[in-house]
């Protein structure tokens, strides 16, 4: 039987789903069944409307050996799962002869346990599951959450927290769920062999095409133990977040609550002077948090050093003592080491990466109004163990609608631990780019304009200017506006003074769910929707409900961010421009992102407005604009107004 080709395949694919097959989206596919055949590395832009899901689905459902898709969003795993893996295994099916199985794996805390929800949370005994449920009352939120869960805990196949609609709060999901580390193992588990997480792994086992997500991913590499199946191909979907989603696994934390909890858990395995020193460990480490001021710690100051060592020794100890003693009188006494020794492995093994010191780490103090002080520690950077982890004995494809930056590949790539393109030398994976555009004619369907006319913003203080010139851009548009703001503090802002100033309805994240949020912006044309970093990503609203885009500032990272300061610090330190590298690199990849917002469909038409004359005036802003959509280019605020209002008149010559 003669093998079917590429174009045929997706010609298939793309009328299943009811598509429309484009260049780009073929460019694509050619790119990824070549990464396969060769066992090689792409890093692909695909523009939004592109269609790349299929463009990688299609090669890869067509080579027949095991791979792995992780993405970043939720949206995405469900779109890919529900939606395009069916239709296109049904559409590829008559070809190929074979019918691919596919799957979802997550992480074990995102599914019920059965053993936590017939058994009850064996923490401190005020804290398990029927003591919370006794004591929340029905009538309450929390109580209303676990009788849910209680109910859906018999109807659910899955029992995957993200199949539960609507959902229920962290603090109840807490009570039926555990880590990886908390898990009894299904061979000791009473619930062993129902265990919804286990289940989704034989899943996984046997699928040929496996959708997780890049925190899975990144604990498949980090911690050394494989969670995900052996595969042959990685394609990693939004991968412009890679390198954040690592960094926040690869971070560990220190908390007061954190190590008084733990101290509660074990004092009941461990005879009295084992569980007594941990628990003066912990009053010291208390003491030193007490006193903590935000900010990074570029030297571990001596009385955080003395508390540390005590709390790393103290529990090295509990481990050792736990790991020896039996207790029977103990209730469900497997489950209670088990999370005890979860608990107490944490905290020893943040205490003691603390206490050795690495130049690769980066230590500092956060305090929250009502949480206290934490104290983190994170990897300086990631590239080297992206490097070392993610392109050995692989494929792997990288794909993003973002990921040339300032008008290249190599910004992200060096992100990733790869060099320069076609740079050989040992242990440096070859990668080979490709840009396959986008389906849109961004200069006839988009205006970037910048107000150049405005001051200058500044870290504190309103900006009256910036009020009335959005004020006056959403007068124009009719509404239409999405408001993305670099901080919360400025969302709110310009939320309640302009809810004053307009008869637009102005929604607010963080007033309602986003997704709720985004559906009634996107059902009202005259509704604006102001919000921070996820409007910035997480929006696809299509047609003439979003037909303005406003960015209020260039959204660097804020100066005393201890991470990314750390990290300007150390590019400059080996010669290299640390602003442009790390500041101006995060500053236009959530530019792309967020401009990216505006045109969704063929027939879409708007302005994005950055109002920061920064990015007509500083040396930077053309760094920053050849990373953005190609829109037609202004600075003339009387443009700007008459485009939106034809525009407006338009869309509501069209009924909308």
């Amino acid at each position: 039987m003669t093998k079917p080709s590429l174009p045929d395949l997706l010609h298939a694919a793309v009328s299943a789903v009811g598509g429309t097959e484009r260049p780009g989206q073929v460019a694509m596919a050619e790119a990824v069944a070549e990464a396969i055949d060769d066992n090689s590395h792409r890093l692909i832009q695909a523009g939004t409307g592109t269609g790349k899901s299929l463009g990688y689905l299609v090669p890869a459902l067509a080579h027949g050996e095991r791979v792995v898709v992780a993405t970043a969003t939720l949206a995405l795993q469900r779109q890919l799962v529900e939606r395009d893996l069916p239709r296109t295994v049904d559409a590829l099916h008559p070809q190929l002869r074979r019918r691919p199985q596919f799957a979802m794996l997550k992480g074990r805390s995102n599914y019920l346990c059965l053993h936590r929800l017939h058994e009850g949370a064996p923490q401190d005994e005020e804290e398990g599951l029927f003591d919370q449920f006794e004591a929340a009352a029905p009538s309450s939120k929390l109580g209303q959450d676990l009788l849910r869960l209680r109910d859906w805990a018999d109807e659910t196949e899955t029992g995957d927290r993200d199949d539960l609609t609507p959902g229920v709060s962290d603090k109840a999901w807490s009570q039926i769920s555990v880590s990886s580390r908390e898990c009894l193992g299904a061979t000791k588990c009473a619930y062993g062999a129902e265990c919804f997480a286990e289940a989704a792994r034989e899943r996984a086992k046997l699928a040929d095409v496996v959708v997780t997500n890049h925190a899975l991913l990144a604990i498949d590499a980090i911690e050394g133990a494989p969670v995900l199946p052996q595969h042959e191909v990685l394609i990693v979907d939004e991968a412009h977040e890679l390198v954040s989603r690592v960094t926040g696994v690869a971070t560990g934390e220190l908390t007061p609550g954190q190590v008084n909890r733990a101290v509660k858990r074990a004092a009941k395995l461990v005879d009295e002077k084992t569980a007594d020193a941990l628990q003066t460990a912990s009053e010291s480490f208390e003491r030193v948090m007490e006193l903590a001021l935000p900010g990074r710690l570029e030297v571990v100051p001596e009385d955080l050093g003395y508390a540390l060592m005590i709390l790393r020794d103290a529990a090295r100890n509990v481990i050792s003592a736990i790991g020896a003693t039996r207790d029977k009188s103990v209730q469900d006494e497997d489950a209670v080491r088990k999370q005890a020794l979860a608990a107490v492995e944490n905290i020893h093994a943040v205490a003691e990466r603390i206490t050795i010191g690495s130049e690769y780490d980066v230590v500092w103090y956060e305090r929250h109004d009502r949480f206290g002080a934490t104290l983190r520690v994170a990897p300086l950077s990631v590239s080297g163990l992206l490097r070392e982890k993610l392109f050995e004995d692989r494929a792997v494809v990288l794909t993003s609608a973002t990921l040339k930056i300032g008008g290249d590949f190599n910004g992200v790539a060096a992100s990733l631990g790869l060099s320069p393109e076609g740079v050989e030398g040992d242990d440096v994976p070859l990668w080979k780019g490709l840009d396959v555009g986008s389906p849109f004619d961004y200069p006839k369907q988009g205006i970037l304009y910048v107000a150049k006319h405005l001051a200058t913003p500044g870290r504190e203080g309103t900006r009256g200017d910036m009020m009335d010139e959005l004020a006056e851009l959403i007068e124009a548009a009719g509404g239409r506006t999405l408001g993305l703001f670099s901080s919360m503090r400025g969302a709110k802002a310009a939320a309640e003074e302009l809810r004053g100033r307009l008869d637009n309805p102005i929604l607010l994240q963080g007033e309602e769910t986003l997704g709720e949020l985004i559906k009634n912006f996107a059902a009202d044309p005259k509704t604006c929707l102001f919000g921070t970093l996820s409007l910035w990503q997480g929006v696809d609203v299509p047609g003439p409900s979003c037909q303005l885009v406003v960015m209020d500032r260039i959204p660097f990272p804020r100066p005393d961010d201890p991470l990314m300061s750390a990290r300007q610090k150390s590019v400059e330190e080996h010669g290299g421009n640390g602003f442009m590298a790390v500041a101006a690199t995060h500053a236009a990849l959530l530019m792309a992102q967020g401009a990216g917002r505006l045109v969704r469909a063929t027939g879409d038409k708007g302005v994005v407005a950055v109002l920061d004359p920064r990015l007509a005036t500083a040396r930077y802003g053309s760094f920053l604009r050849a990373t953005l959509p190609d829109f037609w280019y202004t600075t003339d605020r009387n443009q700007a107004r008459r485009s939106l209002a034809a525009i407006d008149a338009a869309a509501k010559a069209d009924g909308a």
